[in-house]
């Protein structure tokens, strides 16, 4: 068993806004920047990310606020605000207080979700059951079956799917990024990355195409995950994952556990 401290947060927070940037910096490169692209940084740690014209949780939202940081809440909220984007302030367990929430409630912002990571050491990875095959992209030809079973596990609209894979086909070959694609009977049917910051390993963006799940897709990914962030040098590995859904709770069938719930402000609706 790991245990959480505020050093093992904050290597897990740094790693997660590292791979979103990363995320973020691929389409930032799309010519003119169509998404509207954005990252401000304060004191190394306080990273405020937007994607003015792509609704992403995930691409809209402040990370690494502190005791003491409540300054910086209304000039982020202004800059969120003036783009017309949507903020989502995330307050992590050992580094909020009461001054933290009062700003946040001032400027109209309330408490609305929780969003749990979980860890676990690399010498987790175990077999998973030997009918699911689950293999490393490394070909134009697997990256094309990763984005079948990648744009169907998400449930993106049959409209959207060409631009969506326009968009993703970059991270093929990406530092620091190992993409996986899991089959039944031989079908595309689930994906999910790799994501290596220093020594820590993030198991990210897993998903199942509807008509696979329930079949273990989505564990098999968690341990073949897990044995490459061993292999490569990983000492911790984590992932995320709604509080209590069907993620967390294969993740804590394998053994991974709990080491913190972050809290999620976003504005709450104004008065007519």
């Amino acid at each position: 068993m790991l245990i959480t401290s505020l050093e093992t947060i904050d290597r897990v927070v740094e790693a997660d806004v590292a791979y979103t940037i990363a995320r973020m910096q691929v389409l930032e490169r799309l010519p003119g920047n169509p998404i509207g692209i954005a990252c401000r940084r304060i004191d190394d740690r306080i990273a405020a990310l937007m994607a003015k014209h792509l609704p992403s949780p995930s691409f809209n939202r402040v990370v690494g606020l502190r005791t003491g940081d409540e300054r910086h809440i209304e000039p982020l909220d202004a800059w969120y605000r003036e783009a017309g984007a949507g903020a989502r302030f995330e307050m992590i367990p050992g580094h909020f207080d009461a001054p933290l929430g009062r700003e946040l409630a001032r400027l109209g912002y309330g408490h609305s979700a929780f969003h749990a990571a979980l860890i676990c050491p690399p010498s987790l990875a175990a077999a998973g059951p030997a009918q699911i095959d689950v293999e490393a992209v490394a070909t134009a030809a697997q990256m094309e079956e990763f984005l079948r079973a990648y744009v169907a596990g998400w449930g993106f609209p049959a409209k959207d799917h060409e631009r969506f894979k326009a968009n993703v086909r970059p991270w093929l070959g990406q530092p620091g990024w190992s993409l996986y694609l899991a089959r039944q009977d031989g079908q595309p049917a689930a994906a999910a990355t790799l994501f290596l910051h220093g020594t820590v390993g993030y198991l990210a963006d897993a998903c199942t195409n509807p008509a696979f799940r329930r079949r273990g897709l989505h564990t098999a990914l968690l341990r073949r995950r897990i044995a490459d962030a061993r292999q490569a040098g990983a000492d911790l590995v984590f992932s995320g994952a709604e509080f209590l859904s069907g993620s967390y709770r294969d993740m804590q069938r394998i053994d991974m556990q709990l080491a913190f719930v972050r809290a999620v402000w976003t504005p709450l609706p104004r008065p007519a």
